[in-house]
């Protein structure tokens, strides 16, 4: 009893219960493999779908808006796509290591290809703005190092996820211990990435301070990810189990991905801040300068 409690905790079910999920909802055991049982569950999946399309759909604005004036370059700080990525594939290895809902583990793999492709236009427009001669060879075997790791990442990333389930069944078949490394492990891996994303912000926040702007950015990339941080946060809340002793145990088993979800929707509403600032201040230069030429031509006619 007591091993089938911490299991229904970490979101493991024994061999023979996986087979079969008499009371749960048909589509979402077909499509993740998890046995929803009441409506508290199921609500949480789907709250977790929306937190996918958000995060599907964050990059897409920012995409556009760096195709069409080709700046992503100097309005996107480095240091807050690569602490993003890096933040993401700690993320992805802590969920598949201590085993988190598949949802998660969806999630944190529409993460890293969204971060692959913004990173990939971020170094494009940074070899096209600069001048042929000043692109070292250093800088393009770097490019070329990017793309096979990106073609290696999109080749192992759902292979991972198809194996999960024989994962899970090496992990119950696994000594105490063994269990116990690979956990810590995996809540090592989460607790840095919680650092990662907490971090992401610093250098995009200092970089719109500096410039006293936020022109090349688009505001939709941090609305969709508040959105997504705020559903993938809700999600884990609205999973957790009815009886007190195992809420401890959920919420434990769960909180690195807590802080780092709800940690980054505050991060994220300065950001948010400074766009409202930054854009006030913008439309007061515009409406300034346009207030001193039109005296000016106003005079000329006479």
């Amino acid at each position: 009893m007591a091993l089938q409690q911490h299991l229904q905790a970490f979101n493991i079910s024994p061999v023979e219960e996986r087979r079969l999920c008499l009371n749960g909802t048909p589509w979402i055991w077909h499509l993740l493999e998890e046995c929803v049982g009441n409506a508290w569950e199921y609500w949480s999946v789907v709250i977790g779908l929306i937190s996918i399309v958000c995060f599907l759909f964050a990059a897409l604005p920012q995409l556009y808006v760096a195709y069409q004036n080709g700046k992503v370059d100097q309005a996107l700080s480095l240091g807050f796509l690569l602490c993003w990525i890096a933040g993401d594939l700690t993320n992805f290895i802590g969920c598949y290591l201590t085993n988190q809902l598949p949802i998660q583990i969806i999630t944190a793999i529409f993460y890293i290809y969204m971060d692959i492709i913004m990173i990939s236009q971020f170094a494009y427009y940074k070899l096209k703005n600069q001048k042929v001669t000043k692109c070292g060879t250093n800088l393009k075997n770097g490019c070329i190092a990017w793309i096979l790791l990106c073609i290696v990442l999109c080749m192992i990333l759902p292979s991972q996820l198809l194996l999960r389930n024989q994962v899970q069944n090496t992990f119950l078949g696994k000594s105490e211990r063994s269990r116990g490394i690979i956990e810590m492990s995996g809540f090592i891996c989460g607790y840095v990435s919680c650092v990662f994303y907490l971090g992401s912000r610093i250098p995009q926040l200092y970089k719109n301070f500096q410039r006293r702007s936020t022109e090349g950015t688009s505001y939709l990339l941090f609305a969709l990810a508040m959105m997504g941080n705020c559903t993938y946060g809700l999600s884990l809340i609205l999973k957790m189990p009815a009886t007190k002793y195992l809420i401890g145990l959920y919420f434990w088993h769960h909180l690195p991905w807590l802080i780092g979800s709800f940690g980054v929707l505050v991060l994220d509403l300065f950001i948010t801040a400074q766009f409202i600032m930054y854009r006030k201040h913008k439309e007061r230069t515009t409406n300034l300068v346009a207030f001193e030429v039109e005296p000016l031509l106003i005079n000329e006619d006479f």
